[in-house]
Order: C-alpha cells, then sequence, then structure tokens
C-alpha cells in the first residue's frame, strides 16, 4: 500500500465552551498502482500528468508511479503459429487465391463454351437435314421431270451435306458440349474444395501444390480447344475418363508389431478397412464393369452412325448427276435415309451418351483410388477421420451409412460363397 500524507487541517473544538483550533495529521492509505511501462515520450507526459494532479490536490505521492503496457490481442484474431512465419503463410493464402481465381475463370470459360457447342449440334443438325430434305425433294421431282436445273440443284445440295455431315460426324458437338458441361461441374466442385480450404484451415505448400494439380489434371481431361487437342471421338478401346492427379499413398512399413488404440488410428479400426475393401470389389465388378460395357455399345453405334450418314449423303450426291430416272430415284432415297441416320445420330445425341458413360466409369474409378489409397496409407495421422471418409463413401453412392454397411456384408457373402452380388454400389446412376 502506498501512503499519501495529506496536509494539516485546523478543525474547531468545543468541548470547553470556548472554541479553540487544534492541528490534525492524517494519512490516507490507498492501493498501489499497477506498474506500467511506456514509451519515453509517453512516460515524460504521464509523469508530468501525476505530478500536476498532485500539486493541484495538495498529495505526496512517496513511490514513483511506474506504468506497464502489455500487449493485447483481440479474441476475434487468430494466433499465429510459432512454427511458421507470418510472411510464409500470407504468401501461401495469396497463392490459393490466385489459383482460386484462375478456376472461377475456367468456370466461366467452359461453361460458355459448352452453351456454345451445343448450339453448333441444334444449327448444323438442323441445316444439314433442310439441305438434305430439299435435295430429296429436287431429285425426287427430277425423277418426274427431268431437267439439268433440278439435277444441278440437288447434286449441289447433297454435297454441302456431305461436307457437313463429315465434320458433324468428326467433332460429334453433343458429345462436346457434354465435356464442357462435365469440366463445369468438376472446377465448380474445385473451387468449393479451395473455399473451404481457406476458411476452415490454414493452408501450406502441399496444399497450393496438389490444388495446381488438379487444376492441371482437368485442364488436360477437358481441353478447351478443338484443333490437335481435341478428346479422341473414336478410341480403338473405351476407357475411363481420368480428370485428377494420381491417387498415391504414402506407404509406410510399421516397425514391429505395433498394438494402436482407437484413438490412435484415428477411429480407423480392421472391421471397417475390410468393410471399404468389399465395397471397392462390388465398384470393380459391378457398376464400372457395366458403364464400360455400356461404352463400348454406345461408341460402336455412334462410329457406325458416323460413317453412314456421310456414306448415304455421298451416294446421293453422286447418283443425282446421271440423267436417268432410275439414278434419281436413287439419289431420293438415299437423301432420305441419310436425313433419317443424321437425325438420330445427332438428335438423339449419341455422342453424349458416349461421354456420359466415359465419365460414369470414372467416376467409379476415382472413388476406387481414393479408397485404396486411404486404406495403403500407414500412418493413421495422415488418414481422413474414419466416421468422416465412411460418411463420404455413403453420399456418393448415394446411400445411408447402414445401406452401405449392408452392401459391404452382401460382398464379403458373396466372396465366400463364389456368388455374384445381385445390386449395384451406386444408387444414384
Amino acid at each position: 500500500m502506498a501512503a499519501l500524507q495529506a496536509s494539516s487541517l485546523l478543525i474547531p473544538s468545543s468541548s470547553s465552551g470556548s472554541p479553540s483550533k487544534r492541528r490534525v495529521s492524517a494519512s490516507i492509505h490507498v492501493p498501489k498502482l499497477p506498474k506500467l511501462r511506456l514509451s519515453d515520450a509517453s512516460s515524460a507526459m504521464t509523469r508530468k500528468l501525476v505530478e500536476e494532479f498532485s500539486n493541484r490536490n495538495g498529495y505526496t505521492i512517496t513511490e514513483p508511479l511506474q506504468m506497464e503496457v502489455v500487449e493485447k490481442v483481440s479474441p476475434s484474431e487468430p494466433r499465429r503459429s510459432p512454427s511458421r512465419s507470418p510472411t510464409s503463410s500470407v504468401e501461401t493464402t495469396t497463392k490459393l487465391y490466385a489459383i482460386l481465381e484462375a478456376v472461377e475463370d475456367r468456370v466461366e470459360m467452359h461453361d460458355n463454351i459448352g452453351k456454345q457447342r451445343d448450339n453448333w449440334n441444334k444449327l448444323l443438325l438442323n441445316s444439314v437435314n433442310m439441305m438434305t430434305l430439299t435435295a430429296t425433294t429436287t431429285a425426287a421431282m427430277a425423277a418426274a421431270v427431268p431437267t439439268p436445273s433440278l439435277k444441278a440443284c440437288s447434286a449441289l445440295l447433297f454435297t454441302a451435306a456431305t461436307g457437313m455431315s463429315l465434320v458433324m460426324s468428326k467433332i460429334q458437338p453433343s458429345q462436346l458440349a457434354e465435356e464442357q458441361r462435365n469440366a463445369s461441374r468438376l472446377f465448380k466442385q474445385l473451387q468449393n474444395e479451395i473455399k473451404s480450404m481457406l476458411v476452415q484451415q490454414s493452408p501450406t505448400e502441399s496444399d497450393v501444390k496438389e490444388t495446381m494439380e488438379k487444376v492441371l489434371a482437368l485442364d488436360r481431361a477437358f481441353p478447351l480447344a478443338l484443333l490437335g487437342k481435341m478428346i479422341e471421338k473414336f478410341p480403338a478401346k473405351f476407357e475411363p475418363a481420368v480428370w485428377w492427379p494420381k491417387v498415391s499413398g504414402h506407404h509406410r512399413q510399421s516397425q514391429g508389431h505395433k498394438t494402436f488404440t482407437n484413438t490412435e488410428r484415428n477411429g480407423w479400426s480392421e472391421e471397417l478397412a475390410v468393410e471399404m475393401r468389399a465395397i471397392v470389389q462390388v465398384l470393380k465388378s459391378k457398376d464400372k464393369k457395366d458403364y464400360l460395357r455400356l461404352g463400348n455399345l454406345a461408341l460402336k453405334l455412334n462410329k457406325t452412325l458416323a460413317v453412314l450418314g456421310p456414306l448415304l449423303t455421298g451416294i446421293a450426291a453422286a447418283t443425282s448427276t446421271y440423267g436417268g430416272s432410275t439414278a434419281t430415284t436413287v439419289a431420293a432415297i438415299a437423301g432420305a435415309m441419310a436425313a433419317i441416320t443424321n437425325g438420330f445420330e445427332h438428335g438423339a445425341q449419341v455422342g453424349m451418351v458416349v461421354e456420359m458413360y466415359r465419365n460414369n466409369a470414372g467416376f467409379f474409378k476415382l472413388m476406387e483410388e481414393t479408397i485404396e489409397a486411404t486404406l495403403e496409407e500407414r500412418d493413421y495421422d495422415k488418414r481422413e477421420k474414419a466416421e468422416m471418409f465412411e460418411m463420404k463413401v455413403a453420399m456418393k453412392l448415394g446411400r445411408s451409412l447402414s445401406q452401405l454397411r449392408d452392401l459391404a456384408r452382401k460382398s464379403m457373402a458373396s466372396c465366400l460363397q463364389g456368388t455374384e452380388v445381385d445390386e449395384f454400389g451406386s444408387k444414384l446412376f
């Protein structure tokens, strides 16, 4: 406690009847003030204020007043990690924001180009069919009334229709539009992942590198250009689409037979690992296999229609130049068949169906690689939490957790009995 001595006071006394004066000395005890440290300028100002306050009120301060300023951190401000410099963290976040801007730009580009190529399919189909039907009508009129002008008109229209049909069969506009729709969807998914990463955790350099690899993998899988980089529309073998960087687990050999608790295993158990492997077996033997089969059938049908359409219009163009009624009749029949073929191929969007099957097969391939890489990871701390991982797998397959476990039990039972599972893994498609 610091003592502050007050000035002497004269108090009248009335004990003897006559007024007298006596001197009273008093001291006031106040709590000791906290010590505060200020800079030289602020400290001098503080001393001046204290001295002025003392002189004005007649107090004598026996101890010098010291102040110590403690830096306070606002509760809303995140605490900086001692292991990472603030500059490094800011640079990493800035890089992620730059990648996010590029991803948002790609989403808009793929949206716009997808709409454009969908318009190509509609406009080119309408143009080819109109020219083919007009040339067919002209050829039929030339068969009834043989005139050189009608034959020339039908020959020119059939030739133009043949050229446009060849272009459509080569680029497959409906398949191009489906590619861009899938690219836009996947870039939006990556965009949401980056935003969640920026909000929920402090990004690292490995996060930046992994995100860049995902962006580049999507660019390779769904190119914007047509010439030189366009996806092969009629490959020799139907393969699933691959739009992700190579998934690889960090294989770490355990040192001896170490026992882990459930907490140390990040929630993983041997039972859950066996269930995940059983689900992978179902996806391989049922879902992916079925989409590969359907994709091969759709690809063969598309190849046949892509050759048949231009071939029929070419036959019609060649026969319409001859003067006989038989030739013009053949031209009219070939033209009608060409219109039907083109309408079925591009109107029914067979190329889009091929691309849809290719992406569905790729979806199941990605799930297989993700589950296998997670199970092969020896460091349980690097694995995603078991409960969260199981929930994500169930949601992607359109199942509840109980339905997912039932599927795993059916798969294990079928392996033991040597039979096939009677249902597909996915309930979405």
